[in-house]
This record gives C-alpha cells, structure tokens and sequence, in this order.
C-alpha cells in the first residue's frame, strides 16, 4: 500500500529495463529508439528510454541536450 502511494504522487523509479532492443533502419522508429536506435523499455511501467550501447546505460534527459549542443558546436566550427 505504501509502494502506491509513493508511486502515485513521484511516480515510477524506471529500475527494472528490458533488454536494449535496436530498431531497424527501414521500419518506423518510436520517440525513444530516435536519438540512438536502441532503447530499453521499463518492466514496471512499460515507458520506453533511448539507451546508448556505447555506455551501456540509458540517456537521460541531460544528457540528451549536452549531445545536441556538442552536435551543434561541430556543426558551427566546420
């Protein structure tokens, strides 16, 4: 009981992920496997996270805004 009502007021915690799943170039790809190609989705709440297979880890959102300003730094210096 006391697990639902944390979960209802901060929501889920996202620590249980399937395993990374790459999506193929040709078919459509959802919101999360757009930045990488690859994301894991949450067992305990079914929301799906874009994973970088490189760092073994899911992005975050700060994460997510610090690649797009390095793309856009590389983009301006060439």
């Amino acid at each position: 009981m006391v697990a639902k009502l944390f979960e209802a007021l901060f929501g889920c915690r996202h620590s249980h992920y399937s395993f990374p799943i790459t999506v193929r170039s040709r078919s459509r790809r959802n919101s999360a496997a757009a930045l990488t190609g690859t994301y894991v989705a949450c067992l305990d709440c079914g929301k799906e996270l874009p994973y970088d297979w490189q760092d073994m880890k899911v992005i975050t959102a700060a994460e997510t805004a610090h690649r797009r300003v390095a793309a856009l730094a590389a983009k301006h210096a060439a």
